[in-house]
């Protein structure tokens, strides 16, 4: 900052002097119409961006709204057969249910036919013990009525025999 200020003093100190610039240079163009053609073809160029990225926009919301109606309708169908799983569901837990209680009254009438046959059956045993004790008394009194019969028709034939002797 200090040498800046030296000089500054030093300059101004100093001889002071004239100085002309001359210049060759050709004709100057007309800038502003220059500028107006850069302008304008910057807008065109910027409108001409603006319609490509407004198609790619629409061309973009298009392919959504396709995708989103298809998502819809799938998510629709998803439901209309999930609501319909549902129910079959349901059928088959009634029809589950309706098997199941169908199932328990056979098993409870199965129980009661069995108990009832065992107790019939413990029945028809005892009246076949019964039978069979009587058979075999039958027996015993048919063996001793044999033997009886036997002692008889033996005495019987030996009075016959000392008969005719």
């Amino acid at each position: 900052k200090k040498n800046h200020q030296e000089e500054m003093k030093s300059m101004s100190s100093g001889p002071s002097g004239e100085l002309n610039v001359e210049m060759d240079a050709a004709p100057s163009q007309d800038l502003l119409k220059v500028l107006n053609d850069l302008r304008a073809k910057y807008e065109d160029l910027a409108e001409k961006n603006r319609a490509e990225a407004d198609r790619q926009f629409q061309d973009q919301v298009k392919q959504l709204k396709v995708q989103m109606v298809n998502t819809v309708q799938d998510v629709s169908s998803s439901k209309t057969e999930i609501s319909d799983l549902r129910r079959t569901l349901q059928g088959l837990e009634i029809e589950l249910q309706s098997a199941l209680a169908k199932k328990r009254g056979l098993e409870d009438s199965l129980a009661e036919t069995e108990g009832r046959y065992c107790s019939q059956l413990a029945q028809i045993q005892q009246t076949i013990s019964g039978y069979e004790e009587q058979l075999n008394q039958i027996r015993s009194d048919m063996e001793n009525q044999k033997s009886s019969y036997q002692q008889l028709m033996d005495v019987k034939t030996r009075l016959e025999m000392e008969i005719e002797t």
